[in-house]
């Protein structure tokens, strides 16, 4: 047997040395990424008139904010505008740091004007694309930016390596401040009124007046693949997506890297993320191609009915300067506006890589499982006054289990942390509808729902599985639902009411895709999955704004585990007040 020649002491010297060699490797690989974002007034001018909107940095839309996976990232944001804004860091896990995710009354206090917040959280386990953006009313209408997570140094993407890394955000365009929109709502009971337009890197495009020179305009190399990081920042709208002849090749959502797959049109939900490779022609094609946005929309209401364009120029091989007034302008087709059919065949060609490097880790057993119907109901107009919704004679309102959910006055988190959830929330929101029906069928005499935060507390690491049941109470509709602070399965989905019989023997346990956000099927069902191993409160809700500000939405209390890292540290001293 071979022994060291080396004394015992220079061998522990030697084993500390490599030790501490590791951890400043480690150490190098991570970086503190430092950031100041200055919520600020910003004048404006699109559709023929200039407006006075609220932004990051006086950009609209606002600043990327790039890190690589296992970055520290510290933000520091002062308000100097008369809104208390938040801003909300969507699809970022906070693992433990549910203090920075944003969302106001839920895990802070909004921040007051001329005072500052410091979110200080950690990339872990993830790369792609996400999006930051204001999460209080309806600010992220224009308060929104990327969020880009590049791999690891020296890792690389999963697929070719592109050429060119572009960023697309999708958005909507309000001629009137959207804080008057839903402050009237909210007043009337009524539907609010709807974007002017939608837009592509805050620029309308050429199909709207006074828009021609406000169009997004990518030039291209023939021969060449693109990364093109597809985001959808707008208000309540779910949007088509396609760029005329050609093919894009799907290979990422929400930062999670999908099992690639090619289409010639996509759907991306407000808080979605979808990376797609943009192969283009091999040679000058003597034309230029329109990319186009449009509403996906099932419900009974009114809602932007336009389409947003950019145009995707080639570059001569040559040098040669091709006027682009001279070339055709070719434009893609979108799908039908109600195309549910396209939408559920396009959603489930998403599966995980389920690699050995990016595994699948779904939870095959379930510890707590739960069934909410989400959807749309009514409320009774306050005494002696006339409402404009439903017959005239309610309020819109929208829940989950017919819980139609209250911001408190102070945040959720805070109340929970410091043991104070009296007259601020409770822990009893309903596992199953109180009431069954038939979801997707003749809707009950009864619309009404019940006002309350109500809220579901889940053991440290519990394996959870939920079916969200759209309903047809106000006519059926396709609900984006976001689950801040983790990541979860979509094992399974179909149209009509779920069958707890026999559905879930078709669930997906082997490659199901991981995602933050995703749309409830209209007039269908959805199962997802996840373990709570994130302590915290966190909110969950239909990111259709309007859908929010009705009440669509919950929060998952998850306690501490019983290691050092699976704890909620302490709030941070600078954490804001209500």
């Amino acid at each position: 047997m071979a022994t060291s020649h080396l004394p015992s002491n220079s061998m522990a010297l030697l084993f500390i040395s490599f030790f501490v060699l590791m951890l400043c490797m480690e150490n190098a690989e991570a970086e503190t990424r430092h950031y100041t974002f200055n919520i600020q007034y910003h004048n404006v001018t699109r559709l023929c008139g200039t407006r006075t909107i609220l932004s990051v940095n006086r950009r609209f839309p606002g600043p990327r904010l790039v890190a690589r996976e296992g970055d520290r990232v510290i933000v520091k944001v002062v308000n100097h505008i008369a809104n208390n804004v938040s801003i909300h860091w969507h699809g970022i896990r906070q693992l433990t740091t549910g203090w920075s995710d944003g969302p106001s009354y839920v895990t802070q206090c909004p921040i007051q004007t001329n005072q500052t917040y410091i979110y200080n959280f950690t990339i872990t386990g993830q790369r792609g694309t996400l999006l930051l953006h204001a999460h209080i009313s309806w600010l992220r209408a224009t308060i929104y930016g990327p969020i880009i997570i590049l791999p690891r140094r020296n890792e690389s993407y999963p697929f070719q390596k592109p050429h060119k890394e572009v960023t697309i955000m999708l958005g909507e365009w309000f001629n009137v401040d959207p804080e008057a929109i839903i402050s009237q709502a909210l007043q009337t009971g009524g539907g609010p009124n709807v974007s002017d337009a939608y837009t592509i890197n805050g620029l309308p495009g050429l199909l709207y007046n006074c828009s021609f020179k406000d169009t997004y305009k990518l030039k291209v190399k023939p021969g060449k693949t693109y990364l093109l990081r597809l985001i959808n920042a707008a208000l309540n709208d779910e949007l088509f997506f396609a760029i005329a002849n050609h093919t894009l090749t799907v290979v990422e959502g929400d930062a999670i890297y999908a099992k690639p797959f090619e289409t010639d049109k996509l759907l991306i939900t407000p808080g979605q993320t979808t990376n797609v490779l943009l192969k283009t022609m091999p040679e000058f094609p003597n034309a230029s191609f329109l990319m186009a946005a449009g509403p996906y929309f099932t419900g009974q209401g009114t809602f932007d009915n336009s389409t947003t364009v950019g145009i995707l120029e080639y570059q001569h091989p040559l040098g040669h300067k091709t006027h682009s007034k001279n070339l055709t302008l070719i434009r893609p087709s979108l799908p039908p506006i109600n195309s549910t059919s396209f939408v559920a065949n396009f959603t489930m060609k998403f599966s995980s890589l389920a690699s050995v490097k990016f595994p699948a880790n779904v939870p095959k057993t379930v510890d707590k499982k739960f069934f909410f119907t989400v959807g749309l109901g009514t409320s009774p107009c306050p005494e002696n006054t006339s409402c404009q919704g439903p017959n005239n004679s309610s309020k819109f309102s929208a829940s989950i289990n017919n819980v139609s959910f209250t911001l408190p006055s102070v945040a959720i988190l805070q109340a929970y942390y410091y043991g104070q959830s009296n007259g601020v929330y409770t822990t009893d929101l309903p596992a199953q509808p109180l009431s069954p029906f038939n979801y997707t069928g003749t809707p009950p005499n009864n619309t009404n729902v019940i006002n309350g935060t109500r809220t579901v507390v889940l053991a440290f690491n519990t394996s959870v599985e939920v079916v969200l049941q759209d309903t047809s109470i106000l006519g059926a509709e396709s609900h984006p639902l976001h689950l801040h602070g983790f990541n979860f399965f979509v094992v399974g989905q179909g149209f009509g009411n779920f069958d707890p019989n026999n559905d879930p023997a078709k669930f997906n346990l082997v490659d199901p895709m991981e995602r933050n956000t995703v749309g409830v099927p209209s007039g269908g069902w959805l199962a997802i999955r996840f373990f709570a191993d994130n302590p915290g409160v966190w909110l969950m809700h239909c990111h259709l704004d309007v859908h929010t500000s009705w009440g669509l939405k919950m929060a998952w209390i998850v306690l501490d585990g019983p290691g050092p890292n699976q704890k909620l540290q302490p709030p941070p001293s600078d954490l804001p007040q209500c």
